[in-house]
Parts: C-alpha cells; sequence; structure tokens
C-alpha cells in the first residue's frame, strides 16, 4: 500500500465571471469576450472567498475572461495556453438549441465540434495540466472555462471526458479537486460548482482602516 503524502496539492478550479454570451447561453470557445458588470463583481467576490488561502500555484487561461477575472480576484496568475476553453469550431457562438435544429442528436461530448476540438483533445490539454499540477504541493488556483474545467475534472478522477456530461458549472464557481486518504492514487473531487459566495456567504470581508 502507498503511502500517504502529505505533500500532495489541492487544487481550487474557478470558471471565469459572467459574459453576454454566457447569459445567452451561445457556445464561447476562442472568441475573446469581456466580462459583463456582473461578471467583475462576481469575480471580486471570489477573492474574498479564498481570501484566507495561501496558493503555492495560481494559473489561467490566456483568454481575457479568464485573466480579468483571475486580476479582478487579486491573483497575478501565469498564463497556460492548455487552460483555453473547448475549440467550438463552426459552431462558435451557437446555442445548442439552434444546432439540435440541423443535428437533433448532437452532443459536445459524443461528437466534439466541426473544425473545432473533440473530446478526447481537450482531455488531451487537461491531462497535460494535471500531470504538471500533480508534481506540485500546497493549494494551486486555476481560472478557467466551463466546459474545459468538467473535462479537467473527469481526467483528474481518470474518467472518461464523457463524465463531463454529469458535471455541470456555472459561472464564477469554486470547486476543488483533491486525494482521498492523502494517496495520489486515490485523486477525488471535494467540492463541485459551488457558487455561495456570490450570496456573500463564506467570503472574507475586508476591514475598512
Amino acid at each position: 500500500m502507498a503511502a500517504v503524502d502529505s505533500n500532495l496539492p489541492k487544487v481550487y478550479l474557478a470558471r471565469h465571471g459572467e459574459t453576454e454570451w454566457t447569459k445567452t447561453g451561445q457556445h464561447t470557445g476562442r472568441t475573446d469576450i469581456a466580462l459583463t458588470p456582473q461578471g467583475e463583481d462576481d469575480a471580486k467576490l471570489i477573492g474574498l472567498r479564498v481570501a484566507h488561502l495561501k496558493f503555492t500555484s495560481v494559473f489561467t487561461s490566456p483568454l481575457q475572461r479568464a485573466k480579468r477575472t483571475s486580476e479582478l480576484a487579486g491573483f497575478a496568475a501565469l498564463v497556460d495556453p492548455d487552460l483555453m476553453e473547448w475549440d467550438y469550431g463552426s459552431f462558435e457562438g451557437k446555442k445548442t438549441a439552434d444546432i439540435r435544429k440541423v443535428q437533433a442528436d448532437w452532443q459536445l461530448l459524443k461528437h466534439g465540434a466541426p473544425n473545432g476540438e473533440t473530446a478526447q483533445q481537450v482531455a488531451a490539454r487537461a491531462d497535460r495540466v494535471i500531470a504538471k499540477v500533480k508534481a506540485l504541493t500546497g493549494n494551486v488556483l486555476i481560472f478557467a472555462h466551463g466546459h474545459y474545467l468538467r473535462v479537467f475534472a473527469s481526467r483528474w478522477v481518470g474518467a472518461d471526458p464523457a463524465f463531463a456530461q454529469h458535471l455541470l458549472l456555472g459561472t464564477s464557481s469554486i470547486s476543488v479537486l483533491s486525494f482521498d486518504h492523502g494517496r495520489i492514487e486515490e485523486p477525488a473531487i471535494m467540492l463541485w460548482n459551488d457558487d455561495r459566495h456570490l450570496s456573500g456567504e463564506g467570503c472574507v470581508i475586508p476591514v475598512k482602516k
């Protein structure tokens, strides 16, 4: 039996704040869309939620909605291109309901996106980041995107990327990945899609001076 490793990382996942396209349900892959004013306010609440924690490493997708979220949360994050959102190709900017008018049985995680990425290609990017993160220690914070982070969590626990279908994830939410029994052989999802901070719950309120 493998020994317990107290140096294993605990990984915090923060989905970026609201954008105009997340409000309308449009697939937002590589379109570099900005946060809404509400999205910016929510990003600040992410910072308050984790203000009591110390992070040894912080990473972000290069897309501005993730980078801006990390900045507003109070972090100078290292950009990692492997954290970019799914490339939706020809389905960029489209809603699932509209896509299914043409292809009734379409599912992103099953069929991928024409002229874009397959689930396996997104999973390969996630696997590269996971390998890097598992070599770190302490608390790690990652700012990225909805579908990408759902695949990331699936791959963290060794599941097929299709498992991501069962992991809904809201904007400005926080999730935590860890290990059961302190063993690297037992990766686990500790917390998922937590947005209590958006109502102020669990936030560290700064002291006025």
